[in-house]
């Protein structure tokens, strides 16, 4: 074994200052991370929020549309969403707030033409009753763009 400058041996006793961290640096150091993490956290909840509004108004928006397209072709209107799919939805999308496809439909207060036996519907909404904590309007009661 090569005994040299650099060597344990050679060096002498180590001040206190050497030794490591103490505990108030390392209670300091983590009580600054959980702060970090706790803003980061809420930052994230509210991005999460803000993906499944946009998720949901995009789906209405394209559901309305269908509902529209599928009206001016068929001169009525649809009797149930499932009529849409597959020529003017390729699925029925589920609600982002519930996570299941259980939209609400508005039916047509009026007949579209004289061969039209039965109104449809005009307009689907959100099946959740959760008010967005962003526009403090329920989800049920958003409008398509």
């Amino acid at each position: 074994m090569q005994i040299g400058r650099n060597s344990r041996r050679n060096r002498g006793p180590r001040e206190a200052s050497e030794l490591g961290f103490t505990l108030l640096e390392m209670m300091i150091v983590i009580t600054i991370l959980m702060v970090l993490l706790a803003l980061g956290a809420a930052h994230y909840d509210l991005v999460v929020v803000h993906a499944r509004e946009a998720a949901l108004r995009q789906d209405i928006t394209e559901m309305d549309q269908a509902i529209q397209d599928y009206t001016r072709d068929k001169e009525a209107a649809p009797t149930s969403l499932d009529d849409l799919v597959p020529v003017y939805l390729g699925r029925i999308p589920n609600d982002p707030v519930t996570g299941a496809k259980d939209w609400v439909t508005d039916t047509c207060p009026d007949l579209l033409s004289v061969d039209q036996d039965s109104t449809g519907i005009c307009s689907v909404h959100s099946g959740s009753n959760q008010v967005s904590p962003i526009t403090n309007q329920a989800y049920s009661e958003w409008e398509p763009e």
